[in-house]
């Protein structure tokens, strides 16, 4: 009788600990609240399970063995890195140019007349097209693409060039007073530049880029205006004026986004070897990426 009693005891006592296990397997049932949903017949078959804010897709294939499935979360997934970025050479340049001596100075004494006006030697650079090869990584590329370069070169003091098959030079005009007096050259341009970019959304990427551009030149011609006894006149002449007829530029380009800056040294000298004193273009200027 006591053991009954003893029983009867322990069961009424252990009925608020059962009352509490449910009740707190139902708020977690209710929280995660696991559902099933089943698509597709004829197509393959998508089971659909919520669990609380996630959801799990069981995908069974046509044709294959119910117990082989895919599973996709479209939810808390973590996105596949890119291994690709973009270039920054596409876009237009704005910048001026400065002629060098071989020992990387802007004089020189027995042909003055090559001492430009910077500020009036403007340099415009149309990039249309690019292409960069990442080496694995989002952060390191080589690029190369297409461009066109217009560059002129602002003489001073009234000086006219004249040119013939062995010579290039200059002489002072001491009649007529320039207020342009340019030589101009147009180039296609082809770039090889070794790229550093610290993200792989070039909008929001800090980068440098070093490398050369190869050019071949496709125009050029000489651009005066100025005033004769009193009347304003234009000249404008064609002809090669001994200009060398490639370019080879070292270049370097750093920025961040849309807006950077470069520089270009010519390793090749303006005019053809021989023809006059070697001068070297020298470009710097900014940069608006596309």
């Amino acid at each position: 009788m006591n053991k009954w009693i003893t029983l009867f005891a322990v069961a009424i006592f252990s009925l608020p600990v059962v009352a509490q296990v449910e009740e707190e397997e139902v708020e977690q049932t209710e929280q995660e609240e696991i559902i099933f949903e089943e698509e597709g017949e004829g197509e393959p078959d998508t089971t659909r399970v919520n669990v609380g804010n996630k959801e799990v897709l069981i995908i069974t294939r046509k044709g294959e063995d119910s117990d082989e499935f895919d599973l996709e979360f479209d939810e808390n997934d973590e996105p596949k890195k890119s291994n690709k970025s973009d270039a920054h050479w596409a876009g237009v340049d704005l910048g001026f140019t400065m002629l060098m001596n071989e020992s990387f100075k802007p004089s020189f004494p027995a042909n003055n007349y090559w001492e430009n006006d910077p500020a009036r030697s403007q340099v415009w650079n149309i990039n249309f097209m690019e292409h960069k090869f990442n080496f694995g990584t989002p952060y390191v590329g080589l690029t190369t693409g297409l461009g066109f370069s217009f560059t002129s070169v602002a003489l001073e003091n009234n000086y006219l060039i004249n040119s013939n098959a062995d010579t290039t030079f200059a002489v002072m005009d001491t009649v007529n007073t320039y207020s342009k007096n340019k030589l101009k050259a147009s180039y296609l341009t082809v770039p090889l530049l070794l790229e550093f970019n610290t993200n792989a959304d070039s909008d929001k990427a800090f980068y440098l880029a070093t490398g050369l551009v190869g050019g071949v030149r496709m125009t050029s011609k000489l651009k005066r205006k100025g005033e004769f006894d009193g009347k304003e006149f234009e000249q404008k002449e064609k002809g090669t004026y001994g200009l060398n007829p490639f370019k080879l530029d070292a270049t370097a380009r750093m920025g961040y986004g849309s807006w950077g800056v470069f520089a270009n040294y010519s390793l090749l000298p303006l005019f053809e070897k021989g023809k006059t004193v070697e001068a070297y273009p020298l470009t710097f200027g900014l940069s608006l990426n596309f």
